[in-house]
C-alpha cells in the first residue's frame, strides 16, 4: 500500500508538468495563429517565424576575411596574411584579438535595439550562433566566455545582461563555458552614445573590477569577453585591462556587430 501511495504522488505532480506543458505550446500556437511573428529589423510578417525576412537578410553585412588580424576590422582587399590595420599599430589595444559577426548598419542596429530593449531574447541563440561563427578561431583554445557585465542599477532596469544572454548561445554552439559574475562593473557610467572616442575611454575608467575571490578561477585562463556592439573599443578594452590585472593569461573579444568606417587601410 505503501509503495502504490508512493508512486501515486510521485505521478501526480508529473501529470501536471505535463498538461501544463501542453497547455503552453497550445497557448503559444494560438498565440503564433493570432499575432504572426514578424521580423525584427523591418516589423514585416515572417512566414516560418525565424530569424529575419528575405530583404532583411540580403541586406545585413556579415563581416568575413580579409580583416586586420588584431582587430578584426575588414579590409577592401586581401593585403596577405597576419596584416594589420593603421588603427592596431597606432593603438593596439589591452585585449589580443577582436572578432564580430556582423558590420553596426540599419539592420544590425535594428537587432540590437530590438534584443536589448524590447525584450527579444528569442534573437540570442540567432545572433550568438552568428557570432560563434565569426570567433572560431577564438574559441578553438579557450577556457571560458565572460559576458560585459552590467552594473546592477541598469541589470535591474534592463531585466537581463545582453551580453549574458549571447555568452550561453554561444557557449551551446561552441562547447566553451560561460563565467558569470567574475568582472563587476562597479561604476555607474552614463551611456556611451553620442561621447567622443577620449570621453567614452574616461567614461568607463575604473569602473570594472575583478573581485578578490574570483581570482583563482581568472588566473592563467585564456578568456573571451562577449558583448553586443563595439564602437570605439573603450568598454571590453577596460574590461581586459581588469581581467590581465587579475592574472588572466590571455583576453580576447567577440561582438556581435562592430561600427566600421567606409575604408581602412593596411601596413
Amino acid at each position: 500500500m505503501n509503495e502504490l501511495v508512493g508512486a501515486s504522488e510521485i505521478e501526480t505532480p508529473r501529470r501536471r508538468l505535463r498538461w501544463r506543458g501542453g497547455l503552453r505550446s497550445v497557448l503559444r500556437l494560438a498565440l503564433d495563429v493570432a499575432l504572426p511573428p514578424l521580423c525584427p529589423s523591418c516589423r514585416e510578417p515572417l512566414g516560418d517565424g525565424v530569424g529575419l525576412c528575405a530583404d532583411c537578410w540580403s541586406k545585413l553585412s556579415f563581416i568575413e576575411k580579409p580583416y586586420c588580424a588584431r582587430l578584426g576590422i575588414p579590409f577592401t582587399y586581401d593585403p596577405g596574411p597576419g596584416l594589420l590595420s593603421m588603427e592596431a599599430i597606432a593603438a593596439p589595444p589591452a585585449y589580443d584579438r577582436a572578432r564580430a559577426a556582423v558590420r553596426y548598419d540599419e539592420i544590425a542596429r535594428a537587432l540590437v535595439i530590438a534584443f536589448k530593449f524590447s525584450d527579444r531574447l528569442d534573437l540570442a541563440p540567432m545572433m550568438g550562433g552568428w557570432m560563434a561563427r565569426a570567433g572560431r578561431e577564438l574559441t578553438q583554445d579557450a577556457d571560458a566566455l565572460v559576458p560585459v557585465p552590467l552594473h546592477w542599477r541598469r541589470l535591474w532596469a534592463r531585466r537581463f545582461n545582453q551580453a549574458a544572454a549571447l555568452c550561453g548561445a554561444i557557449s551551446g554552439v561552441s562547447g566553451v563555458p560561460v563565467l558569470h559574475g567574475d568582472i563587476k562593473r562597479v561604476r555607474a557610467t552614463p551611456q556611451q552614445v553620442g561621447l567622443s572616442k577620449p570621453e567614452r575611454a574616461d567614461n568607463v575608467q575604473g569602473a570594472f573590477r575583478v573581485p578578490p575571490e574570483a581570482k583563482a578561477k581568472i588566473t592563467g585562463k585564456r578568456l573571451i569577453l562577449v558583448d553586443d556592439v563595439l564602437t570605439s573599443g573603450a568598454t571590453v578594452d577596460t574590461c581586459a585591462r581588469a581581467l590581465l590585472r587579475a592574472g588572466a593569461a590571455h583576453v580576447d573579444v567577440l561582438v556581435f556587430a562592430r561600427v566600421v568606417a567606409p575604408l581602412r587601410s593596411t601596413i
